[in-house]
């Protein structure tokens, strides 16, 4: 009987004698690790020795009960399963993993003296849904926002981040512990809108150990007074007299303004002016229609406009450019005067290379000689009808003639004495 009291209070002794300390202990021959586990899911706690010398391993729940005893089973918990038991190795699964669950587990080597070393058993428990609360369904651009994200019953306490499109928010977390020792994580977030913000999304992001990529997402809404622009559709260039003009005017707003209305600037719109909607149509401009020409929309979040500034140019003069050839003749030279543009076919296109038109020249060679020869034949003619015979009769006599009667009647007849002399005249 004394035997027996005394072997009850050694292995009293023996239980309590080395307290839990450490998360992972390696004593001199006994090796085993700390478990993190979702809760539901299955728990591996491997009891490992070195340099075993037949010693008894046995493993232990918080509660200091007997799990295994080497590959026998004494607790009546069938979530406890053998996986592997060796001389160096005792593995136990433990499935379906609840918060109860959670403790140090003991691994114990009966050696002289006896080894512990201890696991612990964390079980996480993810958080529920996050949830995004607004303060404001619809915003105005300019004004700012209030939005919150709520993580709930979770262990350990989760953390939250924003982001706003592509850019992250900084927030301000409050943590909760309730009763049953989970954690309630609420995180606020205040910034500004602009019209840019319409349809971009602010993603609430929840870390925790338990889950990945835990998110919700709100998209915001924001109303913005028009955009307002004034494309020209035509003309192209410069507005000239005589030309039509049309412009659009596009407004983008939220919401969207129903209508645009255009004016001119300290005038009236011309009387014959066209609008459509968007466009204005003028046709037949001349310059009494310069001037500055407004397109207004507006929204119930206000009035936006753009200008156009429309001049007016002369009309384009056209000026035709001299294309005929200057021929000059004369006895002894002849000079030909092309344009310098003659050589160059017009349908060639800017700075074409200029070539030499040889039927213009052989054209102009054909004149000069034609005119010569129509020179010649008239100088022909000309010397032909001016040739004459003259003859000039002196009287014999004459000098000695007392008057001019008697020298008269004294050359009468001399005409056969004469000497005949011919003059000719070119």
């Amino acid at each position: 009987m004394a035997n027996a009291r005394s072997g009850s209070l050694a292995t009293i002794l023996f239980l309590f004698a080395f307290p839990a300390a450490l998360h992972q202990v390696v004593s001199q021959n006994l090796v085993t690790d700390d478990v993190a586990v979702v809760e539901g899911e299955t728990a591996i706690i491997s009891c490992r020795v070195k340099n075993n010398d037949d010693s008894v391993i046995q493993l232990l729940n918080p509660n200091r009960q007997t799990i295994y005893f080497r590959d026998m089973r004494p607790l009546k918990d069938a979530r406890f399963q053998l996986v592997n038991f060796s001389d160096n190795e005792l593995r136990v699964s433990l499935s379906n993993v609840s918060l109860s669950d959670e403790g140090r587990y003991v691994c114990q080597l009966y050696t002289d003296p006896p080894q512990e070393a201890y696991a612990d058993i964390t079980v996480l428990i993810p958080p529920g849904n996050p949830v995004i609360e607004t303060k404001d369904e619809v915003l105005s651009e300019g004004n700012e926002t209030e939005m919150t994200c709520t993580a709930m019953s979770s262990k350990p306490a989760a953390t939250i981040r924003w982001m706003k499109g592509d850019k992250e928010l900084t927030g301000k977390p409050k943590v909760e512990l309730s009763y049953d020792k989970m954690y309630t994580v609420t995180s606020r977030v205040t910034f500004a809108v602009s019209k840019e913000d319409d349809g971009v999304p602010v993603i609430c992001i929840v870390d925790h150990p338990a889950v990945k990529d835990f998110r919700a997402r709100r998209y915001l809404e924001v109303q913005y007074k028009p955009e307002v622009k004034i494309v020209l559709e035509y003309p192209q260039g410069l507005t000239r007299e005589g030309e039509n003009l049309g412009l659009t005017c596009q407004a983008k707003g939220k919401p969207q303004p129903q209508r645009v209305n255009w004016l001119k600037v300290d005038d009236d719109v011309p009387s014959h002016a066209v609008i459509t909607g968007g466009d204005l149509y003028i046709d037949n401009l001349n310059k009494s229609y310069n001037g500055t020409y407004r397109c207004v929309a507006s929204n119930p979040l206000g009035e936006s406009f753009d200008d156009y500034v429309l001049y007016v140019y002369d009309a384009p003069t056209t000026t035709p450019k001299p294309t005929t050839a200057i021929i000059t003749t004369t006895s002894t030279i002849t000079t030909s005067t092309l344009n310098p543009e003659a050589s160059q076919d017009s349908r060639a296109g800017e700075g074409a290379p200029r070539t030499v038109d040889h039927a213009v020249i052989g054209g102009v060679v054909a004149v000069v000689v034609f005119a010569m020869l129509c020179l010649l034949i008239v100088l022909g003619r000309y010397f032909a009808r001016h040739k004459g015979t003259y003859f000039t009769h002196e009287a014999k006599g004459a000098d000695d003639a007392a008057d001019a009667d008697t020298a008269i009647i004294n050359a009468e007849g001399g005409h056969t004495n004469s000497d005949e002399k011919k003059e000719y005249y070119i």
